[in-house]
């Protein structure tokens, strides 16, 4: 259970993610593939708002923007998000007093001015006060297309359930420290992962509402490993992925592999015959999510299973991927499942003669 601890800045979870790309034709399509419905377009800017379950995600094509910056710098990638605050104009006062660096975004007559701080990777992080039952910032920034349903439900993700950064090595502590200087985050997690050629570390933050959860990812051996692809790949720090949250997500994979998305390489049979022996008495339909390579962790001691399902998609923008996750009163971020699935993406690299040629090199 998530115990909490002092909100100074009035945090309540997630409002929205912004993608950005150097032109259109490339976030559209994997929004799609996720599920996610195109249901308005901004007054005045060259904004889009994609929506699937209480998940925003917004793209942004506007010239002159931080997000076009951002995708000149990157290519298409995530370039910001929005943290829901109680109050935006305390909110403001209170992340300035504590050090925030300010992030000028150009508004039009009757827009409104959503405050906006500098985060990791030069990413914008903004804070919204508009939203649930009250006025949101689409009911007053945007046009619903005509005839769309404005809650699509999709392939059945209902939220955020957290987004993971990769940061350059010796980054991590300063980062950890910004989000704890900032927001008063604290650090619920720690790993630190071996496989046979390279390994990562990663400390997972969480906010003081228990809602907005960010891992933070640095290269853990001599370099070569797959933090410092993404690096090269991205040009920068920033997002790796974000984690969509289901109800059932065996339903929702099949949903999302009927609309084309494409799933990370499944485990070895071998992953899915101990998994009794890991989790006895797990209760969950092996053979359903071995044919799906589905991963399952959490625990079953005391016969009292709490259990994480969770799957990864391939990279879909850039060098940025999806997860899904099913939660079942686990709220970890399947730490047993993290060296397997290290080791596999390692086994991809060298397939790939990524990780080959660095050593070859070396």
């Amino acid at each position: 259970m998530f115990q909490s601890f002092p909100n100074p800045v009035g945090l309540d979870g997630f409002e929205f993610v912004e993608f950005c790309a150097p032109e259109r034709g490339v976030l559209e399509p994997v929004f799609q593939a996720l599920g996610f419905t195109h249901v308005a377009r901004h007054r005045s800017k060259d904004v889009d708002l994609w929506r699937q379950g209480d998940i925003n995600l917004i793209a942004n094509y506007e010239p002159g923007s931080p997000a076009a910056f951002f995708a000149a710098e990157h290519g298409p990638s995530v370039c910001g998000m929005a943290f829901r605050v109680r109050d935006a104009h305390k909110a403001w006062d209170e992340v300035m007093a504590r050090g925030a660096e300010a992030v000028e975004i150009r508004t039009g007559p009757m827009e409104l001015r959503l405050p906006a701080i500098r985060g990791i990777g030069g990413a914008v992080v903004y804070l919204v006060d508009r939203y649930g039952d009250a006025l949101s910032i689409y009911d007053i920034d945007f046009d619903y297309l005509p005839g769309v349903d404005r809650h699509p439900q999709g392939a059945g993700l209902k939220l955020i359930d957290h987004l993971t950064h990769n940061v350059y090595a010796g980054r991590m502590a300063h980062w950890a420290a910004h989000y704890e200087r900032i927001f008063n985050f604290r650090e619920i997690r720690y790993f630190d992962i071996k496989g046979e050629y390279t390994g990562l570390t990663s400390k997972a933050m969480t906010a003081p509402d228990g809602l907005i959860r960010i891992p933070l990812n640095e290269e853990g051996k001599a370099g070569g490993g797959q933090i410092e692809e993404f690096l090269r790949a991205y040009n920068g720090e920033g997002i790796q992925h974000i984690a969509f949250l289901c109800d059932d997500l065996i339903a929702t994979w099949d949903r999302l592999q009927a609309l084309g998305v494409p799933f990370m390489t499944p485990p070895p049979d071998a992953y899915y015959e101990m998994l009794e022996e890991r989790l006895p008495g797990h209760g969950e339909p092996v053979e359903a999510l071995a044919s799906r390579g589905i991963l399952l962790d959490g625990s079953t001691e005391d016969g009292d299973p709490r259990l994480l399902l969770q799957i990864f998609s391939q990279t879909m923008v850039g060098p940025v991927f999806f997860e899904f996750i099913q939660r079942k009163r686990d709220e970890g971020f399947g730490e047993g499942n993290f060296t397997a699935l290290f080791k596999s993406m390692e086994r991809e690299q060298m397939r790939k003669g990524v990780l080959a040629d660095e050593k070859a090199g070396a």
